[in-house]
Order: structure tokens, then C-alpha cells, then sequence
């Protein structure tokens, strides 16, 4: 049995990020909480997201599963306004979650998760570790956009430096460590991704967050950041490009 009241503003969030990959979504529901784990289509990204209680501003769960149709779930969002609280009751003998926003109630059906699996999360140790509001990111990629469809991320020891090249024109955007920016790695660090992804998931993120980046050699690239207040803890990992010789 799961039952909760959540905010419409951190649903809207948490749904926004889930669904720069995916369109379907199991959450391991606890007493404690909700988490996922899943990868998108191409096997290019992955998200870890927990959700703890206190995110919510009620919560009463026993261990289970929910499928959740993401689409669907925007849809409940558009009946909501900025701060109203959005009720989810799980309906186990009909298979649905049912929603409650002011007067409207929806009743949803649930999405099998017998086929959804959880995909092991890679255990990575990267070299460079940066810190750097989410708006400075969003800047470089609103420029990068129009030059060309993947991004370099480059980090050493007093900078951190987003670029993009084309055929014919190029656009870089660089943080020293005397800027909001925190840095801590001894060498450079430089990789390339697509942009695409990198850009969905950056523009879903709040304004007024930090993000940090976890960076190495062509591995990986590491994007951490919380919201909720800190209930609610973001993972993505977005593999890099390699260029053939």
C-alpha cells in the first residue's frame, strides 16, 4: 500500500528529470521512500534518483513497486497550479494510482514492471570533481546549440571549461576557480558527449542548483545534484564519445 501528498512543484521536478530518458518508470517504493534506476533506449544514459520521506509532505508506504506511465503523469501536473498538493493513493485490488488535485481526482492505470529491470549502477572513480550552479551550464549549452551536435567538457586544476566546435564556427564557455566555481583535481581532464542528452538533463535541472560534475579521460561523465531541499538526490551518468583514429 503506498499514500502520499506531494507538492506539485517538486512532482513537476522529479518527473521533468526522469523523463529526459525515459517514458515508463518503476519506483521501489520502502517505508523510507521512493528510488529508481533506469537507462534510456540507446543504453547512452543513466539515472539513480532516491526520494527520500521527507520530501514528502505526507507519506505512509509498505514495500512494493509502482510502473508509471510518465506522460500520463504530466498530464495530471497541468491540472495542478505552483504550490498546490497533489494526493497519490495506490489502488491495489484495480491496479491504478489514483490522484487527487483540489476537486479533480484521476484514476491511473499501472504500468507492468515485470520487464522493467534495475540496471546495476557502474562504480566510477574520476579524476576531476567540479561544483557549478546549473545556470552557468544552461548559458553554454543555449550557445553551443546552433554549432554542433556533441559537447567537450575540459577541467583542470584553476578552470572548468564547456565547448563546442562545428564545421565553421565554435563557442566555449570557461570558469576559473576565482568564479562561483569549485574545483578539485591535480591534472586535466577532458572529454566529449552528445549533446543532446547532456542538454535535456541540464535544462530540466531548477534554477538555483548545483550541479557536480565528476570527470576523466574519455570515461564517463558524473552529473550529482539534490533537490527538495536535499530530499531528493539526483544521479546521471552520460557516456562519453570517442572519436575512431
Amino acid at each position: 500500500m503506498f499514500s502520499a501528498e506531494l507538492k506539485s512543484d517538486t512532482l513537476k521536478g522529479l518527473v521533468n528529470i526522469i523523463s529526459t530518458l525515459i517514458d515508463e518508470v518503476k519506483f521501489t517504493i520502502t517505508p523510507a521512500g521512493m528510488t529508481l534506476k533506469a537507462v534510456d533506449a540507446a543504453h547512452v544514459a543513466m539515472i539513480e534518483m532516491e526520494v527520500r520521506e521527507k520530501a514528502f509532505e505526507s507519506y505512509s508506504a509498505e514495500d512494493s513497486e509502482i510502473g508509471l506511465d510518465l506522460d500520463k503523469v504530466k498530464g495530471v501536473l497541468k491540472l495542478a497550479s505552483s504550490g498546490d498538493i497533489i494526493r497519490m493513493e495506490q489502488d491495489e485490488s484495480h491496479g491504478r494510482l489514483i490522484f487527487k488535485v483540489g476537486n479533480i481526482t484521476r484514476r491511473m492505470n499501472l504500468v507492468d514492471t515485470s520487464s522493467m529491470s534495475d540496471p546495476k549502477v557502474p562504480q566510477l572513480s574520476l579524476t576531476a570533481h567540479i561544483s557549478v550552479p546549473v545556470e552557468e551550464l544552461q548559458k553554454g549549452i543555449r550557445a553551443a546549440e546552433s554549432i554542433s551536435d556533441h559537447i567537450t567538457l575540459r577541467a583542470g586544476p584553476d578552470y572548468f571549461e564547456l565547448s563546442c566546435e562545428g564545421d565553421t564556427d565554435s563557442v566555449s564557455l570557461r570558469l576559473d576557480r576565482e568564479s562561483s566555481l569549485l574545483i578539485d583535481t591535480d591534472s586535466e581532464v577532458c572529454s566529449m558527449f552528445p549533446l543532446d542528452y547532456f542538454s535535456n538533463i541540464v535544462k530540466a535541472v531548477p534554477t538555483g542548483t548545483m550541479i557536480n560534475i565528476e570527470l576523466d579521460n574519455d570515461y564517463p561523465v558524473k552529473l550529482v545534484f539534490d533537490l527538495a531541499d536535499g530530499n531528493v538526490k539526483v544521479n546521471y551518468l552520460l557516456a562519453p564519445r570517442i572519436e575512431s583514429e
